[in-house]
């Protein structure tokens, strides 16, 4: 079985100051216990191996849990490195299997040389995110709270970190567990009572189950309606700058990054392609895309740029929109207000430090966005514009925030189907149909909010998830 397999991969960058090996199995222990000498057994004076044969490769069987060995990993009678062993058995550890976490110094080639020499021992590479599958295999934790690992490592902002660390406490899987528990408990009466109707009477029942379904599906539904809010936040807002040629996109691009990223010239349709940064406002992340100045062109590579800048327009969470104030509107400019007419964002009057020929009216009277005095060449604006977009996202203080917030889409589409089975139940127990009709659906739902935890997912969904994970972790 892949579980009695004994594992170990680099659980450290490489290249770092230290460098760090991490097995899990039931062979483990004995496994270092081979490669391992404490620093008795190196002679001072010559550096080398000594006293060979009265070493114990036991030595970590017989160690205490919890401790932690200095000494030497060695190859025959030569030594690797330096070392510091760290011991968990099992079931106190990360996978709940024995665990050694082996802190070398961190270059490549040592760390590399180490994994070998495990590896020459009968230990297996393990795979991507195989270290905590094995926890979740294990029971140590939920699926929802495995995800919740790479969240951590890849959070970009104290929210994303924030809401990570909640869903690695297990606050998402234990929201969902109650509701799944309210159903479970429906269900189980509902059960017994058509088993056994002479004991359990389910008259009345039926608008008890009636007023917990629009309890769970007001609780789901306010899951949904918040997964945006919760994904950008942790995620990044998608935020698309647009305009037409020479608006001065690509000079406020430069402005936020504070770098020279994108080409600059006075002569317009410069940028035709799409450049793509993350820009840091606080607690606000900006997925950041500058693209193609939008308007009729009969140059084919420009018109693929435009092309892709539409595109992204129609997926994006908000939108900066550079409007040249010096000059009047025209047919570019009122081809782009088509295009927002649907979407969130706020209007840059670029050019302010020049004569202004377009005001704020002229803009309302075509789109009702807010607007803001702009210069790309004194910076008059920049402050506002940063204020201004986190303002529209960032509602109270999110740290201490006790809203539980969905950032996973498996995690939505889960919570979708379980609202629209529950939704079934409803209309099944408002149209008056028998019990046994509507246990079907409220099954449904339970199962797909078992998802989410792992109770109810596949074995082909568990792999997939894993497969995603980073080497060693």
């Amino acid at each position: 079985m892949e579980n009695e397999n004994t594992i170990a991969g680099v659980a450290s960058g490489m290249g770092g100051g230290i460098g760090i090996i991490r097995i899990s199995g039931n062979r483990a222990l004995e496994v270092t216990g081979k490669i391992f000498r404490t620093k008795k057994f190196v002679d001072k004076d010559s550096g080398k191996l000594k006293g060979m044969s009265e070493w114990d490769c036991n030595y970590f069987l017989k160690k205490t849990s919890h401790t932690i060995s200095y000494g030497f990993i060695t190859d025959g009678s030569s030594i690797i490195d330096e070392v510091i062993v760290l011991l968990m058995k099992a079931p106190n550890s990360y996978t709940k299997e024995d665990v050694i976490e082996i802190d070398a110094h961190g270059g490549p080639f040592v760390v590399k040389k180490i994994l070998e020499l495990l590896i020459k021992n009968g230990v297996r590479s393990a795979g991507p995110g195989e270290f905590t599958k094995r926890a979740f295999l294990n029971g140590r934790i939920d699926l929802s709270q495995a995800e919740a690992v790479m969240q951590i490592i890849a959070s970009k902002s104290s929210f994303a970190l924030d809401s990570a660390v909640k869903q690695l406490e297990g606050r998402v899987s234990g929201y969902i567990e109650r509701i799944r528990q309210e159903i479970l408990n429906n269900l189980g009466f509902i059960e017994a009572a058509l088993d056994d109707p002479e004991h359990y009477n389910l008259d009345g029942y039926r608008e008890n189950i009636l007023q917990d379904t629009e309890k769970e599906i007001n609780k789901l539904n306010n899951l949904v309606k918040c997964f945006d809010d919760g994904r950008m936040k942790s995620e990044g807002i998608n935020t698309v700058i647009v305009g037409k040629p020479n608006a001065g996109k690509s000079s406020l691009m430069n402005l936020l990054l504070d770098e020279e990223r994108a080409i600059v010239t006075n002569i317009a349709g410069t940028t035709r392609d799409i450049i793509e940064e993350t820009v840091y406002l606080d607690n606000i992340v900006l997925n950041l895309v500058d693209t193609a100045g939008i308007h009729e062109t009969n140059d084919l590579v420009e018109n693929i740029g435009v092309s892709k800048a539409i595109n992204y327009l129609e997926k994006a969470d908000f939108v900066i929109y550079v409007v040249d104030s010096s000059v009047a509107l025209d047919e570019s400019d009122r081809q782009i207000i088509g295009l927002l007419k649907n979407k969130t964002g706020v209007v840059l009057m670029n050019k302010s430090d020049l004569n202004a020929t377009l005001s704020e009216d002229d803009i309302k009277n075509c789109l009702n966005w807010d607007c803001i005095e702009f210069s790309n060449e004194t910076k008059q604006g920049l402050e506002k514009l940063g204020e201004y977009i986190k303002n529209s996202f960032l509602h109270g203080d999110i740290t201490f925030n006790d809203q539980i917030y969905l950032t996973s889409i498996r995690h939505k589409e889960a919570v979708e189907d379980a609202l629209n089975s529950l939704l079934q139940v409803r209309d099944t127990i408002n149209s008056g149909m028998p019990e046994d009709f509507f246990t079907i659906d409220m099954m449904d739902a339970y199962k797909k909010l078992g998802l989410i935890n792992g109770e109810t997912a596949s074995e082909d969904l568990v792999n997939k998830i894993f497969q995603d994970f980073c080497m060693g972790k």
